[in-house]
């Protein structure tokens, strides 16, 4: 990490938008660094949604009773590590003349430099995009819980790393429940991957008994009630097919969470899918004090928590080169490292483009998902 950096504290102020992956990584190390920063999100805890899909099927308490619920191991404080520097509340815009990030409440926060890591929006339970305080967002991945636990037929749409990890997990914790996953694509997990990977996905899936409907896309999807119990739902398809089942969840439409910037980058600073145009440097296309980090970065790599981490380290980096006169260091993408979880036991990936079966896999991520790392990058003990 090196050294404390001498700076004029009057003058350098950080503002970090996001407290995901990449905004925890660069608010550890700014603090590390002993540059002032404040970092906000709407929610008063880190989620390690990672795990969030084990966390949706897997009650501790249901093997032990006298261990809190998994989920309570993948929400971790925000202001128990960052104190005074952490600030709960819902950035609604960014002042670019004045320099300033505009929060819903009415609050202005003045920046000389700026880490844009607002991250994705999506369906819960993979995502949870809300103001909420760390007991209710606890108490909604329980209550999701109950809902698989009620459940014997279970419908996962979307066949995508999410989708299959989803499917995979629940098999794993309820192997009697009847899982079906239907997938609008002919092969599934992400395009991105060796085509030996998405076979071998395929294979644990059926291994598991997860019945497969794949090139099918769900037709009255906007009629399903999602992620909640219900007595008899009838999931139909394009091709006429109709799947039987108690609970549904939706497992595709990740969108990048433009929603604090975008009024103000909207005419040349955005691509198409509303992530920010970034040089090589990270610095947002014309703003040489303005970064954006993770997947609200237009960076030509599947949007993973990994990278988001890898991004936080050059966007910081840089902040502290530019504050010593020093040259900018570039990012470069490297070669996909990409692990699937596919229940505790199992799954599969590569690393840097090779091919790595469950064994690998299963000692890298599988068994916990790499929440210990989320503990240890905030400083503080699991429950």
């Amino acid at each position: 990490m090196g050294s404390q950096v001498s700076v004029d504290k009057g003058s350098v102020h950080v503002v970090i938008v996001g407290g995901g992956f990449g905004g925890i990584t660069a608010a550890s190390q700014l603090q590390a660094w002993n540059v002032p920063f404040l970092l906000v999100d709407m929610k008063d805890s880190f989620h390690h949604n990672v795990a969030a899909l084990r966390a949706s099927v897997e009650s501790v308490l249901h093997r032990d009773l006298h261990s809190p619920g998994f989920a309570r191991k993948t929400f971790i404080s925000y202001s128990a590590t960052f104190k005074d520097n952490f600030r709960q509340g819902l950035v609604v815009g960014i002042d670019l003349k004045n320099q300033k990030v505009l929060l819903q409440d009415g609050e202005a926060l003045p920046f000389s430099h700026l880490i844009l890591a607002t991250g994705s929006n999506g369906p819960f339970p993979g995502k949870f995009n809300q103001v909420s305080s760390q007991q209710s967002a606890i108490q909604a991945y329980e209550n999701m819980v109950k809902q698989v636990q009620r459940s014997q037929f279970i419908v996962v749409v979307g066949g995508g790393s999410a989708g299959v990890e989803m499917a995979a997990e629940i098999k794993t914790e309820y192997p009697e429940k009847e899982v079906t996953l239907i997938h609008s694509q002919v092969f599934l997990a992400d395009k991105e991957l060796l085509p030996s990977v998405r076979q071998e996905v395929k294979q644990i899936l059926l291994r598991k008994g997860v019945q497969l409907l794949l090139g099918e896309r769900v037709s009255n999807l906007e009629e399903l009630p999602l992620s909640e119990y219900q007595e008899c739902l009838k999931v139909q398809t394009d091709k006429g097919t109709e799947v039987a089942a108690n609970l549904v969840i939706l497992c595709n439409g990740i969108k990048i969470n433009s929603s604090a910037y975008h009024s103000v980058f909207a005419e040349n600073g955005l691509a198409s899918n509303g992530a920010l145009r970034v040089n090589e440097y990270l610095q947002v296309e014309g703003y040489s004090n303005i970064y954006a980090i993770g997947d609200c970065a237009d960076v030509k790599e599947p949007k993973m928590a990994y990278h988001a981490g890898l991004h936080a380290n050059i966007a910081v980096t840089n902040i502290i080169n530019s504050l010593k006169q020093r040259p900018l260091k570039a990012y470069k993408p490297g070669a996909l490292t990409f692990l699937l979880s596919m229940g505790r036991n199992d799954g599969v990936g590569q690393i840097s483009g090779f091919y790595v079966g469950w064994l690998m896999v299963r000692l890298i991520k599988s068994r916990d998902l790499f929440v210990s790392t989320s503990w240890k990058t905030m400083r503080q003990s699991p429950p």
